[in-house]
């Protein structure tokens, strides 16, 4: 779905794609197409971007043989989801500039145009973080890894800032931190503390991470779903 809008960014052109096309900035084509098909795309609503976002903390942490991860509800809307993984996959260029994995403007090579998406733990099919941005009002990407941090945020999938360099705390992980355009279907009923928990229930389908989900809307936290120990899998960066 390169299409019109698909901008090429050729210093990682040579690069290997594994779940996105690193050679793709931003493709409003693809970012087009979700945003005018919501319902089909986020059919459990704000529930299922949450679970959209969780899915990669629980790739990350099947990689390394085990992680956490925190949902957030704000009293703003908007969501977060935090991971304590490697971070999204940052290189740089032949010039000495970051260059993050696509991974918020560009479709997943893996779920979006294959015939039989994997589901997620809703039952609806899994399509990938694309999904999340492009149905999001504003998004920030936040993102430390071994060798730097940097933040990004996103209006509709679309990058309203360049990837900003944020010190370094001691950590690793991902920070996902999203608020939903209205109207989004949500045929589950509003996002309350219910909804919360059984968000909470279906993570445990992710059998490496553990998930703990705070509503800062209540003062209400759900007791964090601890994994059944495996061993580590040799694995990538999300």
């Amino acid at each position: 779905m390169g299409g019109a809008g698909h901008i090429e960014v050729p210093a990682a052109a040579a690069w290997r794609n594994t779940t996105h096309d690193w050679a793709g900035g931003v493709d409003t084509g693809h970012l087009s197409r979700i945003r005018d098909d919501a319902a089909a795309f986020a059919p459990g609503g704000l529930r299922h971007l949450v679970l959209e976002v969780v899915a990669y903390a629980a790739d990350e942490a099947e990689s390394r043989g085990g992680g956490r991860c925190t949902v957030t509800l704000h009293p703003d809307g908007s969501v977060s989801v935090a991971d304590d993984g490697r971070g999204t996959d940052t290189r740089f260029d032949a010039a000495g500039r970051a260059v993050k994995k696509p991974v918020m403007a560009t479709k997943d090579l893996r779920f979006f145009d294959h015939p039989e998406p994997p589901p997620l733990p809703d039952g609806h099919p899994r399509r990938g973080m694309s999904v999340v941005a492009a149905l999001s009002a504003w998004l920030v990407h936040t993102n430390r890894r071994a060798g730097g941090s940097w933040t990004q945020r996103y209006a509709y999938g679309v990058p309203a800032t360049g990837l900003t360099p944020v010190a370094d705390d001691g950590t690793t992980g991902t920070l996902v931190h999203f608020r939903p355009a209205e109207p989004l279907p949500a045929p589950d009923g509003p996002y309350g503390s219910a909804a919360a928990g059984t968000t909470a229930a279906w993570a445990g389908s992710w059998p490496y991470l553990s998930v703990e989900v705070v509503d800062r809307r209540t003062g209400l936290s759900r007791p964090r779903l601890r994994p059944r120990p495996r061993p580590p899998r040799a694995g990538r960066s999300g």
